[in-house]
């Protein structure tokens, strides 16, 4: 039976700092580029932070989700299709999740890159359309 566990998991985040959990399929780990159908999440970059500054997704229909941990999130951006993100303050894991949802070519300021924000981690993302 079909687990939908994140292949190579284990490996991108050693290499990316990414932890991938799982999904459907219609939303995978890319390289960052000027192509259609991308989410890029932007994070605080550095020790206290991650690895890399931005994080990109390649979608690949009209509907998909994926759940993943990345902290120090602050910014969604995408492009081709609308998205809605689940995100938890980082200071508190039991705290409940709260979803943003981004336009088609939109971009939205999360956790600590919104006004009064706090450091913030990224759990869900869902193509919505």
């Amino acid at each position: 039976m079909e687990d939908f566990a994140y292949p190579n998991a284990d490996q991108i985040q050693r290499d990316k700092g990414i932890k991938l959990i799982k999904g459907d399929g219609h939303i995978t780990f890319a390289a960052c580029d000027d192509s259609g159908s991308q989410i890029k999440v932007l994070t605080v970059q550095g020790p206290s932070g991650n690895p890399q500054g931005a994080y990109c997704f390649k979608t690949t229909a009209k509907s998909g989700y994926l759940t993943l941990e990345l902290p120090r999130v602050f910014a969604l951006e995408t492009t081709d299709h609308p998205i809605s993100a689940d995100l938890r303050p980082q200071a508190d894991p039991s705290a409940p999740a709260k979803t943003v949802t981004v336009d088609k070519n939109g971009y939205q300021s999360v956790g600590e890159g919104a006004a009064g924000g706090a450091p913030a981690v990224l759990l869900e993302l869902r193509v919505t359309g």
